[in-house]
Protein backbone atom coordinates (compact mmCIF):
# COMPACT_ATOMS: atom_id res chain seq x y z
CA UNK A 1 0.00 0.00 0.00
CA UNK A 2 1.23 3.42 -1.23
CA UNK A 3 1.55 5.76 1.69
CA UNK A 4 2.46 8.96 1.91
CA UNK A 5 2.42 10.92 6.01
CA UNK A 6 3.45 14.54 5.80
CA UNK A 7 4.56 15.84 9.34
CA UNK A 8 5.86 19.05 10.75
CA UNK A 9 3.48 21.92 10.08
CA UNK A 10 2.09 24.13 12.84
CA UNK A 11 1.54 27.87 13.81
CA UNK A 12 4.36 30.47 12.91
CA UNK A 13 4.69 34.56 12.78
CA UNK A 14 5.60 35.80 9.44
CA UNK A 15 9.29 36.10 8.64
CA UNK A 16 9.77 32.62 10.69
CA UNK A 17 10.79 29.38 9.41
CA UNK A 18 9.38 25.82 9.65
CA UNK A 19 10.72 22.59 8.09
CA UNK A 20 8.22 20.01 6.85
CA UNK A 21 9.15 15.99 6.20
CA UNK A 22 6.79 13.60 4.10
CA UNK A 23 7.56 10.05 5.50
CA UNK A 24 6.98 7.46 2.10
CA UNK A 25 6.30 3.83 2.03
CA UNK A 26 4.94 0.62 -0.67
CA UNK A 27 6.78 2.47 -3.37
CA UNK A 28 9.56 1.79 -4.64
CA UNK A 29 10.93 5.87 -4.02
CA UNK A 30 14.01 6.17 -6.10
CA UNK A 31 11.51 5.90 -9.13
CA UNK A 32 10.09 8.83 -8.65
CA UNK A 33 10.05 12.49 -8.61
CA UNK A 34 8.41 13.83 -5.65
CA UNK A 35 6.81 17.43 -5.09
CA UNK A 36 5.05 19.89 -2.55
CA UNK A 37 1.81 21.25 -2.95
CA UNK A 38 -0.42 23.25 -1.20
CA UNK A 39 -3.87 24.54 -0.79
CA UNK A 40 -4.96 27.32 0.80
CA UNK A 41 -8.44 27.87 2.02
CA UNK A 42 -10.86 28.49 -0.85
CA UNK A 43 -8.65 28.24 -3.42
CA UNK A 44 -6.99 25.25 -5.84
CA UNK A 45 -4.51 22.79 -5.07
CA UNK A 46 -1.20 24.39 -6.19
CA UNK A 47 2.13 23.19 -7.12
CA UNK A 48 5.22 24.54 -4.59
CA UNK A 49 8.56 22.45 -5.60
CA UNK A 50 9.66 19.44 -7.24
CA UNK A 51 12.42 16.93 -6.83
CA UNK A 52 13.78 14.88 -9.44
CA UNK A 53 14.35 10.92 -8.26
CA UNK A 54 18.10 11.62 -7.80
CA UNK A 55 18.40 15.33 -6.55
CA UNK A 56 19.63 16.71 -9.55
CA UNK A 57 16.81 18.88 -10.59
CA UNK A 58 14.75 21.00 -8.05
CA UNK A 59 12.34 23.39 -9.47
CA UNK A 60 10.28 25.59 -6.93
CA UNK A 61 6.98 28.30 -7.89
CA UNK A 62 8.02 31.93 -8.40
CA UNK A 63 6.65 32.77 -5.24
CA UNK A 64 8.38 30.41 -3.07
CA UNK A 65 11.76 30.65 -4.62
CA UNK A 66 14.32 32.02 -2.74
CA UNK A 67 12.47 31.15 0.29
CA UNK A 68 11.63 27.49 -0.09
CA UNK A 69 14.34 24.17 -0.77
CA UNK A 70 13.06 20.99 -1.16
CA UNK A 71 15.49 17.79 -0.42
CA UNK A 72 14.76 14.12 -0.14
CA UNK A 73 16.71 11.27 1.30
CA UNK A 74 16.68 8.29 -0.67
CA UNK A 75 17.89 6.17 1.91
CA UNK A 76 14.81 7.25 4.56
CA UNK A 77 12.35 7.37 1.86
CA UNK A 78 11.58 11.17 3.01
CA UNK A 79 11.03 14.22 1.21
CA UNK A 80 11.56 17.43 2.84
CA UNK A 81 10.36 21.44 2.58
CA UNK A 82 12.68 23.93 4.46
CA UNK A 83 10.28 27.07 4.16
CA UNK A 84 12.17 30.48 5.23
CA UNK A 85 10.28 34.09 5.28
CA UNK A 86 7.37 32.63 5.83
CA UNK A 87 4.19 35.20 5.04
CA UNK A 88 0.37 35.26 5.91
CA UNK A 89 0.05 34.02 1.81
CA UNK A 90 2.11 30.40 2.79
CA UNK A 91 -0.55 29.66 4.98
CA UNK A 92 -2.76 25.95 3.84
CA UNK A 93 -2.20 22.61 3.49
CA UNK A 94 0.25 21.11 2.35
CA UNK A 95 0.95 17.87 0.33
CA UNK A 96 3.86 15.57 -0.75
CA UNK A 97 3.07 13.76 -3.99
CA UNK A 98 4.89 11.57 -6.29
CA UNK A 99 5.32 11.57 -9.97
CA UNK A 100 7.53 12.19 -12.93
CA UNK A 101 8.79 15.45 -14.79
CA UNK A 102 5.85 17.40 -14.57
CA UNK A 103 3.05 14.93 -13.38
CA UNK A 104 2.31 14.73 -10.16
CA UNK A 105 -0.66 12.19 -8.35
CA UNK A 106 -3.60 14.52 -6.46
CA UNK A 107 -3.28 13.37 -2.95
CA UNK A 108 -5.35 11.31 -0.96
CA UNK A 109 -7.98 12.02 1.14
CA UNK A 110 -6.13 11.45 4.56
CA UNK A 111 -3.06 13.43 3.26
CA UNK A 112 -1.81 16.65 4.64
CA UNK A 113 -0.41 18.67 6.91
CA UNK A 114 -1.35 22.18 7.93
CA UNK A 115 1.25 25.42 8.29
CA UNK A 116 -0.07 28.76 9.73
CA UNK A 117 1.19 31.92 9.51
CA UNK A 118 -0.09 34.19 11.27
CA UNK A 119 1.00 37.60 13.33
Amino acid sequence: EVQLVESGGGVVQPGESLRISCATSGFFFTNYWMYWLRQAPGKELEWVASISSRSTVKNYNDSVKGRFTISRDNDKNTVDLQMNSLNVEDSGVYFCSKGWLDKWERPGPNQGTLVTVSS
